[in-house]
């Protein structure tokens, strides 16, 4: 959660208690050390946002913006200058043309012509004069806008070469970073990458578990298997030693017959012989014996 605006709030609450309480001098070090840790928060917003190519590419534009302003500059003294020279010759060509008057009006005779003529040419060659003054000023100050504008061009592609000098070492600084990041494990992809790998582990470690806990239960017996296929370690010994007394039993039954009489127990050799022999199969006939 932001903590600019809780600590905003919290600034507030406590300035109106203290101008409520009437000690509004002890609240100056808070609000000092509130606006310390917003401007220093702030600081830290933006050198997260700020990416120095930007800022390089939004200089560079400004730097742009201040060329063609001078260049500006430059066009409207020259244009001034230009209509200086063209009052300058309208000037100059009317004080020849008073000249001229006042000289044809002397040489008929018309004094009084020839002197209201060369009064206005003197009117005139003042203005001519103070234009040319003029003229000289803005001469100047469009060689030195020029100058200027020159040299701000200098700068200006030196700005542009540096700025891509730096722009292709920040992208490379910063393509290398991510690289080791990557072989490192340490970047916000490959974590994601490496913690689905660990969970994936521990979620197969935790079911190899679960089964070899199973299969020990059901080989202890203390699970009981519904498919009644699995049989554990004590009943198969059980149903090995059962077998094997049904076995016993028969062997000394048959040794009891055997034993009970002469008579009896020739009538009962010669009768299972005879029932061997009746019942004597090929050799090429495949027996099967009785698991």
């Amino acid at each position: 959660m932001d903590a600019g605006p809780v600590l905003w709030v919290l600034s507030q609450e406590l300035e109106l208690e203290s101008v409520r309480r009437g000690r509004a001098k002890p609240m100056s070090g808070v609000m000092k050390r509130m606006g310390m840790i917003f401007r220093a928060k702030a600081n830290k917003a933006l050198d997260r946002a700020e990416d120095p190519r930007e800022t390089l590419d939004y200089s560079y534009q400004k730097q742009l913006e201040l060329l063609q302003k001078v260049r500006r500059g430059v066009a409207d003294v020259a244009t001034s200058r230009k209509r200086l020279e063209l009052q300058l010759n309208q000037l100059q060509s009317q004080s020849g043309k008073l000249e001229d008057q006042g000289r044809k009006a002397l040489a008929l005779g018309r004094e009084d012509l020839a002197r209201e003529a060369l009064s206005r040419r003197a009117a005139l060659q003042q203005q001519v004069t103070d234009l040319e003054t003029q003229h000289a000023t803005l001469q100047g100050e469009e060689e030195k806008l020029t100058l200027a504008a020159q040299r701000l061009q200098a700068k200006v592609d030196a700005f542009r070469t540096k700025k891509e000098t730096i722009k292709a070492t920040y992208t490379a600084a910063q393509a290398q970073t991510r690289i080791g990041e990557a072989f490192s494990g340490i970047s916000e992809e490959m974590g994601d990458v490496g913690l689905a790998i660990q969970r994936a582990e521990d979620k197969t470690a935790q079911l190899q578990a679960r089964a070899g806990a199973i299969d020990e239960l059901l080989a202890s017996g203390a699970l009981d298997d519904q498919s009644g296929m699995h049989k554990d370690d004590i009943q198969a010994e059980l149903d090995r030693l059962s077998g094997g007394t049904d076995v016993e039993l028969e062997l000394q039954r048959m040794k009891a017959e055997l034993a009970g009489g002469t008579s009896g127990g020739q009538q009962a050799i010669e009768g299972g012989n005879g029932q061997q022999q009746s019942q004597q199969q090929p050799q090429d006939t495949p027996r099967f014996d009785k698991q």
